[in-house]
């Protein structure tokens, strides 16, 4: 592989680390309704397990009420199941047509385990990105013994990887303090 190949490389699969733990934050319920509460809740309809967004429109039209209209009407129950099955903490109301969910205040305490579950998501987000400098440092390293790359190459490379890796953990702290602030705030 050469330098640029693996800095890509490098640079998407941290990218990739940085995606997943945005979804990931997404799900955390701050004090505020979203719709990203409700993305990752699978339902069983159809014969499969497909993604709420595909079967429903998610909406928050008031900042503690999100509204989940079932494209058809016939998997409403079944939506109404994932959601309690999806251990959300929040009680589905069915009118038949639409269901809401009423998302309460958080308590402090409550909010100190978001809080905490935010900072171990960030964490997971860091280690993936130090694996993959790792292995990026692994690639420039066998690049150098092959003889595909100057050692000068080789330590300039690593040094690239150290700022990419330095990049991408600043924007996961980042990510994870905004979070925070939205929990705590919110």
């Amino acid at each position: 592989m050469t330098v640029e190949e693996t800095l890509m490389d490098t640079e998407e699969r941290m990218e990739k680390a940085i995606s997943v733990l945005g979804d990931n934050l997404s799900g955390i319920r701050t004090g505020r309704a979203n719709p990203g509460l409700v993305d990752s809740i699978k339902v069983e309809v159809y014969g499969s397990a497909q993604p709420l967004k595909q079967l429903a429109s998610v909406g928050t039209p008031e900042p503690q009420q999100i509204v989940i209209r079932p494209y058809d009407a016939g998997t409403i129950k079944e939506i109404e199941k994932a959601i309690v099955a999806g251990d959300l903490g929040l009680n589905p109301q069915n009118d038949g047509r639409i269901i809401r969910l009423n998302v309460p205040a958080l308590s402090t305490e409550v909010r100190k385990k978001m809080v905490s579950r935010i900072k171990e998501l960030s964490e997971d987000a860091k280690i993936s990105i130090r694996n993959i400098r790792r292995d990026a440092n692994k690639a420039a390293d066998a690049a150098e013994k092959a003889k595909e790359i100057t050692e000068d190459d080789r330590d300039k490379l690593k040094e690239e990887i150290q700022e990419l890796t330095k990049k991408f953990e600043n924007k996961a702290n980042d990510m994870a303090k905004t979070r925070e602030a939205e929990v705590t705030d919110g």
